[in-house]
């Protein structure tokens, strides 16, 4: 009897062994299975987040709306703005006319509806279209760009409904995302055209003071200084690319300093001190121009006697770190933080540097993150030192020449 006992209580034992084993591989095949499933889903959100997130277009939606089929699940799926069916995957094409019009109305109440067989008639036989999820793209600000209609075999399921609704949800933010872009990218090229307009006024009737000066007593000078001129304002008017490469902003530096120079003779005295690894780094188009500019015009010009300008960029591993110093007159720390908080109104003659200063911190910090911006040293009588990080490489920065 004890022998059988012994005997029972093994098999018991392996039993208990090869169930518990058994177990634990079932559960970790279906964590592998929902994993697998979690991927499949954020991988085809993935891709139709490319294109939606560049705007709602006819060539945009035919890109991503196969993927949004997928996530949705449904027999057809129509993706729709307010004047038209953009794009259309998989059965219901010849209900467009209904879906539109349900489409339309979804978008001028921002409501969703649900559509059965009564509101999709149809002449044809085997018409298998019974039922439709209309959804709104509703951004996080309230607009309403465009519509996604579920179409189903059968009257829509609770959870059809529910991942049409969902979809369409995810679908509004990710074009609220590129409306987002967009908005940046304009203010971008905004911020750009006020460094322009700021260096028009200032700047050209000096340089062309300066070379009609040396018109008579020196022709050839004039005509190198008209040559950097226009190479000068070549590149700061240029009409393309938000993004430079610290080479190039250095070289019409070189032409503004050359200018300037030919107006201060030796009073301006100029020192570069450049890390020939950090020349091919992308940063946003002038945002050095005008610290040089301030250096000379804020800080030296008032200055009696030699000023000095330095420039230094140094590889620091993964970033670029760039000064623009000056020993000129300096100012007070408290009146510039009060000028850059106001550098919107122009209340004195220094409003301009604010307003450079401004320009360009909000620039770096909107491309790199706020731990990018610019740090500035300076007092009265002390002169001022300017310093910027630049990430070497960085996803958002393009560089064209």
């Amino acid at each position: 009897m004890g022998t059988a006992l012994a005997v029972l209580a093994l098999i018991t034992a392996l039993v208990a062994a090869v169930w518990a084993v058994y177990r634990l591989r079932a559960r970790r095949g279906i964590a592998t299975a929902t994993q697998r499933a979690t991927y499949g889903v954020l991988h085809t959100a993935g891709l139709a987040a490319d294109p939606l997130r560049t705007g709602l277009t006819r060539a945009n939606a035919a890109k991503a709306i196969r993927h949004l089929r997928a996530l949705v699940g449904a027999q057809g799926l129509a993706l729709t703005d307010p004047d038209e069916i953009l794009a259309l995957d998989g059965r219901g094409a010849h209900h467009s006319a209904q879906l539109l019009a349900a489409a339309r109305r979804a978008i001028a109440q921002n409501r969703s509806t649900v559509l059965g067989h009564a509101e999709l008639p149809c002449d044809r036989v085997d018409c298998p279209i019974r039922g439709a999820v209309v959804a709104p793209l509703t951004g996080p600000d309230g607009t309403v760009p465009g519509a996604l209609v579920a179409i189903a075999h059968d009257h829509p399921a609770p959870g059809l409904v529910q991942a049409t609704l969902e979809t369409a949800r995810w679908a509004g933010a990710q074009l609220a995302l590129a409306e987002l872009d967009s908005s940046r990218e304009q203010l971008a090229r905004a911020e750009v055209r006020a460094l322009r307009a700021q260096i028009s006024p200032h700047f050209v009737y000096n340089a062309l003071s300066a070379i009609a000066s040396f018109v008579r007593t020196d022709p050839e000078r004039a005509r190198e200084l008209i040559l950097e001129f226009a190479e000068f304002t070549r590149y700061s008017f240029r009409a393309h690319g938000e993004f430079t490469t610290l080479a190039e902003e250095l070289r019409s530096i070189d032409r503004y300093l050359t200018i300037e120079r030919a107006r201060f003779g030796d009073r301006l005295q100029v020192r570069l001190q450049i890390a020939p690894e950090v020349l091919p780094v992308g940063l946003p188009f002038l945002c050095l121009q005008p610290l040089v500019e301030n250096a000379v015009r804020h800080g030296l010009s008032r200055k009696p006697g030699v000023g000095m300008v330095s420039i230094e960029a140094r590889d620091a591993g993964a970033e670029c770190h760039i000064t623009v110093e000056d020993d000129g007159v300096g100012m007070d720390p408290a009146v510039l933080v009060a000028g850059v908080a106001d550098a919107a109104s122009d209340n004195g003659d220094d409003s301009g540097q604010h307003v450079g200063l401004s320009n360009v911190d909000e620039r770096l910090r909107s491309v790199f993150g706020d731990q990018f911006g610019l740090v500035v040293e300076t007092g009265l009588g002390a002169g001022t030192r300017v310093s910027m990080r630049v990430p070497k490489f960085h996803p958002a920065v393009r560089a064209r020449l």
